[in-house]
């Protein structure tokens, strides 16, 4: 192998680095500054009267938005993997084909029909839009902590019982560590699932990156569902890209 191949995957790395710390730049700069694009839009669309949304600023918008997706995605990994775990041990093996089915309801009912449903229980705002992207983000967190706790050697769990270790160490030490890159890839998608999903939030009132994009779709105005969009994209991008980085970490061999 030449010295320049040897580097490439670090130049690879590096440029990955260089480009997320561009994008969140980028990123940070349109949810701080946006109403200095003013001009810019005016300039695009000169026929509306108000191309820049300011009913709020875009920073409050981002912060709930994060916030929506940052409380749903927790539920999610947290009764996912609890469900993976369960399933995968001697006790709860034959709950296997349940569990995953009734994962996979979640995202079998599209959020909008979720939110319809939970709507006359719960109210609007927060809480509907919640249980919409918890059950929306919850099978691929299962599958995946399934599928990454499978794919620990058989021989690998032999020998950690062989030098005496508890069930409960050997699935912190050993199974964990072994299926958490493939655990973190079922998280990541959960969460850049409920970070493009957390937009329909705000048709049952609860605040988000969303709320431009259907005040630009119910007032035919273009400029404000670009903004909306814009920074919803890029916040599933860099999230998509530290995941990357995340799981790298977690890469054996």
């Amino acid at each position: 192998m030449t010295q320049a191949a040897a580097f490439a995957p670090l130049r690879r790395g590096g440029g990955r680095g260089v480009l997320l710390v561009v994008l969140t730049a980028v990123l940070v700069g349109l949810v701080l500054f946006m109403e200095e694009l003013e001009p810019l839009f005016r300039a695009w669309f000169p026929d509306l009267d108000n191309p820049l949304y300011r009913r709020e600023t875009f920073l409050r918008l981002t912060l709930d938005h994060i916030v929506l997706v940052l409380v749903s995605s927790a539920i999610s990994v947290s009764v996912g993997v609890a469900a993976g775990l369960f399933v995968t041990r001697r006790a709860g093996r034959e709950f296997e084909p349940m569990v995953s089915a009734i994962s996979a309801i979640g995202q079998t009912f599209p959020p909008a029909a979720v939110l319809a449903i939970v709507v006359p229980l719960a109210g609007f705002g927060f809480v509907p839009t919640i249980v919409a992207l918890t059950l929306y983000g919850l099978l691929p967190v299962v599958q995946n902590t399934i599928a990454g706790l499978g794919t620990v050697p058989p021989a690998t769990l032999e020998a950690a019982r062989g030098t005496g270790m508890s069930p409960r160490q050997i699935l912190l030490r050993v199974e964990l560590p072994l299926a958490m890159r493939v655990i973190i890839a079922g998280v990541r998608v959960s969460v850049i699932i409920n970070i493009g999903t957390a937009t329909i939030g705000s048709t049952v009132g609860a605040q988000s990156l969303g709320t431009p994009i259907i005040a630009g779709l119910v007032g035919d105005n273009i400029a404000y569902v670009i903004q909306g969009a814009a920074v919803v994209g890029l916040l599933a991008i860099v999230t998509d890209m530290a995941f990357e980085r995340l799981e790298r970490r977690f890469t054996f061999g």
